[in-house]
């Protein structure tokens, strides 16, 4: 009797998983092709010359390709392109590489990954023998390294007086495309710079619980740190729910690109102290800040849902059966509830945007409870990494 109820037990378990991977097969199906829809309905919308930013009092804002989200658009008419093979996506965003060209060559901002390997990276892996497409992505790793300072071991952020040396956790995310320069050219500095940067946020921006301040400032003569605080966040002590993504994916990469133990280590440091974290919901979509005041009340954050999901299924590869399943878990929740009416907006509302309910920064007052373009890239990036999970296949 013992050995048939195990074997039941075992059976339930496969038609349980199945049936998951049944359901997530539906649902991401579903939502590409709606966001195939949405983006076409975006795509009217879009002034010439101008990038999607965001969806707010019934407009659709605006950006120029200077602007930290400018890769985000293509990025994701890359990846709606890639699961519903429709060409006239495929078409936009190449025109929008267009104008995001000249960024290239511009050496005042550290989001060369956000704006050049999130659009050309993703238009170069479609079509891997893309000369052009390769040099604008080594010409913006070299834009990006410009930014380095050796006293520090980091790459500046925002600019900001000669005295202060600014350096946002969000940086970590733009390490990626100083990694494939090193693959791409040779070029070893490529790959010490991004490793000593991680390496001094490491060390620097991170509290006992592995929780991560926003903003650390630098003396740039000396090295040592002047200031931890948020601009973005609650407050300088409170755990941005954005940034803790930010961090969590960055190491994940980190590990990815090096093999090294110690940013292993520090990915599931965070997402430890994101997924137990007391003030994360049940739907696993977080507040805009782990310490937000108004908790349960407190908006949340769609992006950071998003992120969090792209960056536990990645960090699920590197981690033994158990570990890899809670964080799968976790990510199909995410998918699951940001599929619902509540974040996914119906087909022709929300500017064309998939995702409603983002927090770009509250404190700033701007973006604040809007859809975002790195929400969808994000998402749109998950969904895509959990079909290519060897268990959903």
């Amino acid at each position: 009797m013992k050995g048939y109820l195990i074997v039941l037990a075992v059976i339930n378990c496969i038609c349980c998983a199945a049936q998951n991977s049944s359901n997530m097969r539906s649902i991401i199906s579903h939502n590409f092709k709606d966001a195939d829809a949405q983006y076409k309905v975006m795509m009217k919308e879009l002034p010439a010359g101008m990038l999607p930013k965001t969806f707010e009092n019934d407009s659709l804002r605006t950006s120029h390709s200077g602007w930290w989200c400018s890769g985000f658009y293509p990025g994701s008419l890359f990846y709606i392109y890639e699961q519903t093979k429709d060409a006239a996506l495929n078409t936009e965003a190449r025109r929008v590489l267009g104008l995001l060209e000249k960024e290239q060559f511009n050496t005042s901002t550290h989001d060369l990954g956000f704006m050049m390997y999130c659009s050309f990276g993703n238009a170069l892996r479609l079509d891997p023998g893309n000369e052009a497409y390769k040099q604008v992505l080594i010409n913006s790793a070299k834009s990006l390294a410009s930014r380095f300072n050796p006293k520090v071991g980091c790459i500046k952020s925002w600019n900001s007086k000669p005295s202060d040396f600014l350096v946002i956790i969000d940086n970590m995310m733009n390490l990626e495309l100083l990694f494939w320069a090193t693959k791409a050219t040779g070029d070893s500095s490529f790959y010490r710079i991004a490793v000593t940067h991680a390496n001094t946020t490491m060390k620097n921006h991170f509290r006992d619980d592995y929780s991560s301040y926003h903003v650390l400032n630098y003396n740039p003569e000396t090295g040592a740190v002047q200031e931890k605080k948020t601009a973005q966040g609650a407050a300088g002590s409170s755990a941005w729910a954005r940034g803790q993504a930010w961090g969590l994916y960055g190491y994940t990469v980190m590990y990815r690109e090096t093999k090294d133990q110690r940013y292993l280590d520090q990915a599931n440091h965070i997402a430890h102290f994101i997924l137990n974290n007391p003030n994360l919901p049940n739907d696993k979509i977080p507040y805009w800040d782990f310490d937000a005041p108004g908790i349960p009340n407190a908006l949340r954050d769609a992006s950071a849902a998003a992120i969090t999901a792209s960056a536990l299924l990645e960090l699920s590869s590197y981690v033994d059966k158990a570990v890899a399943g809670n964080y799968v878990s976790v990510a199909r929740t995410i998918i699951t509830n940001l599929s619902s009416p509540e974040y996914k907006a119906a087909i022709g509302t929300n500017g064309g945007f998939i995702l409603k309910h983002s927090v770009g920064n509250l404190p700033g007052k701007s973006e604040v409870d809007v859809p975002l373009t790195y929400a969808d890239y994000y998402f749109l990036e998950a969904m895509k990494r959990y079909k290519e999970l060897k268990a959903f296949k």
